[in-house]
């Protein structure tokens, strides 16, 4: 996994719990199903089977990958629209183009994230670069949704792109394990993403027989998902694996461990973690649009086919079709 590396003795490290602490226990883990998204790539569904206040404020997560794509099938999506949110790509191997109808847009690769507020509404597209798509190669990340509150679905759509060396990078208090904060704060370390929404986002890489216990804000809740390997979470070390997702319960502090033989392909226990502060409203989710009743659905669905979530722009950005071969049938 190519996400941003460091030397963890280097790096700043967490404070140690201290006596007064409390661990976060493991309320559920769930196992994410396979599936496919946009024009086919594969996705474990990380949310799926997880209730919509165990979550809140966020709505979906979809692992991208990994896929070791031959030439000619490194699949995206094409353009859409989206309202009342906000999407995260995170890039940890490969890379994506991305383009949008408030000229947002750019190349999301290795460890780099777009952060992209749909707000009152926006169309984009996320596809593979034509080089890519010609030569093949791995494809892995993460896209998540955070809900806005009520207040702010209106907002006027926003784009940040996060390179992957603009990550605040800690340590494990032992020096086990990094962390990368792309947004919110972790024991006084904050990310560089800006949300309208108060969350923290973290992807941690945990060696073999580390133990990564990181503070966590107690008015956020805490989520746990395995992007590969094996290891254990919570005080009492419940097991987990690639594609299961922890939510944890009320406590000061988050504990992940991995177990002391990996996968020789995978060398350590890559973990994201998130939370966030509660928004406590009604959900009404129907395909792009995530909002607070069906009647704002609706018209979200009139908006766009009257063309007021913007046009696609002249020579825009489309997924690229490979080049067949002459003989090629």
């Amino acid at each position: 996994m190519p996400a941003i590396t460091a030397d963890t003795l280097t790096l700043p490290r967490v404070v140690a719990a201290g006596p007064a602490d409390t661990e976060r226990p493991v309320r559920s883990i769930t196992t994410g199903p396979r599936g496919y998204e946009g024009e086919g790539f594969p996705v474990v569904r990380a949310f799926a089977g997880v209730s919509t206040a165990a979550l809140d404020p966020f709505v979906h997560m979809d692992q991208m990958g990994e896929v070791d794509y031959p030439p000619g099938e490194p699949r995206g999506t094409d353009w859409h629209p989206h309202r009342g949110f906000e999407t995260v790509t995170y890039m940890i191997d490969g890379r994506f183009a991305h383009q949008d109808t408030h000229g947002g847009g750019g190349l999301i690769t290795d460890g780099a994230t777009q952060w992209m507020t749909a707000g009152s509404g926006i169309m984009h597209i996320e596809t593979p670069p034509a080089e890519l798509v010609e030569s093949g190669g791995v494809f892995h990340g993460v896209q998540l949704w955070v809900n806005l509150p009520r207040k702010d679905k209106f907002a006027s759509p926003r784009y940040q792109a996060i390179e992957g060396n603009d990550v605040t990078l800690l340590s494990s208090d032992d020096g086990g394990a990094l962390i990368r904060i792309i947004a919110g704060d972790i024991d006084g370390h904050r990310g560089p993403g800006v949300t309208h929404t108060p969350i923290t986002l973290a992807h941690t890489t945990i060696a073999p027989g580390a133990r990564l216990n990181i503070p966590w804000n107690r008015e956020f809740n805490a989520l746990v998902y395995v992007l590969s390997g094996r290891g254990s979470v919570g005080p009492v070390a419940h097991p987990i694996h690639q594609g299961q997702l922890a939510v944890l319960g009320p406590g000061d502090r988050i504990t992940v461990a991995a177990e002391s033989s990996q996968d020789a392909h995978r060398p350590a226990l890559e973990v994201l973690i998130l939370g966030g502060r509660p928004i406590r409203e009604p959900v009404f989710h129907y395909g792009p649009f995530v909002m607070n009743t069906k009647t704002e659905v609706i018209q979200a669905l009139e908006d766009f086919s009257a063309g007021k979530f913007g046009s696609i722009p002249p020579n825009a950005l489309m997924p690229h079709r490979a080049r067949r071969s002459a003989n090629s049938s």
